[in-house]
């Protein structure tokens, strides 16, 4: 009896230590289907003077820091509606975790951003849907068009940097945007994500928020300069949060 006790002590010494040092048997148990990006906030908008690698201001490519190479996705100007498709061209550029994005002047153009608050929403797009085996066909048209079209406006500064962009003219509306910082079912989940936020942050101006019984919304804000905007979110990135989101007008 003492003898088959230690043929199975033995035994799952051996499992646990093949479970716990081995990072590929995890990766195969941890399986887990491909979650949907969807993020609201500011992009970056490309040019020379940013040290990154260099990429066509004509084309219809973004960098995105966690999305794969070659991800298609939406972009939408919440402001207008309008969206188009865009390729991830590489996650490895280097840039400020405020932007959610770098894209082109010919995205600012298509969706007509106001180029002081490119404020757009990205949402990934599975490559098994069929909405992009639709919409393939269109985006490889599109890109040739918007490859050899020359960008077309004015002449204005911008929030990237002293450099000048052109682009169409917008009417100024006041800035006011808040980061979300999560969704909570239950309210003493988001009361301590606050605490939480209190006390390993100088971060105080924090909202909760009851959007339903079930569904409780933690805010920093509003903000009323990009500066501060900007500040706080960098604060929050301490915490490690992986989908900050900036919400206009809340």
């Amino acid at each position: 009896m003492k003898f088959k006790s230690l043929i199975i002590l033995f035994i799952l010494t051996i499992l646990s230590g093949c479970v716990n040092d081995s990072p590929k048997n995890i990766s195969i148990l941890d399986i887990k289907p491909e979650r949907k990006y969807d993020n609201a906030g500011f992009a970056l908008i490309y040019n020379k003077n940013l040290n990154i690698k260099p990429i066509d201001n004509r084309s219809l490519k973004i960098y995105h820091k966690h999305l794969k190479n070659k991800s298609m996705v939406k972009i939408t100007n919440p402001l207008n509606g309008k969206s188009i498709i865009a390729e991830v061209k590489s996650n490895k550029a280097k840039f400020s975790n405020f932007y959610n994005s770098v894209i082109t002047d010919r995205i600012v153009e298509s969706l007509e951003l106001d180029i002081n608050e490119p404020y757009i929403e990205i949402k990934l797009i599975s490559q098994n849907s069929t909405f992009i085996a639709k919409k393939a066909k269109t985006f490889d048209e599109e890109k040739k068009v918007a490859e050899k079209a020359p960008i077309d406006g004015i002449k204005i500064s911008n929030l990237n940097g002293n450099f000048k962009k052109k682009i169409k003219k917008k009417k100024h509306e006041k800035f006011s945007y808040s980061i979300k910082i999560a969704d909570f079912y239950y309210k003493k989940t988001a009361i301590l994500m606050i605490e939480k936020i209190k006390n390993e942050t100088t971060i105080k101006d924090i909202k909760l928020i009851r959007l339903s019984k079930t569904n409780y919304r933690v805010l920093l804000g509003p903000f009323n300069d990009i500066n501060s905007l900007k500040e706080s979110f960098e604060k929050m990135n301490s915490l490690y949060f992986e989908n900050l989101e900036i919400l206009k007008n809340v």
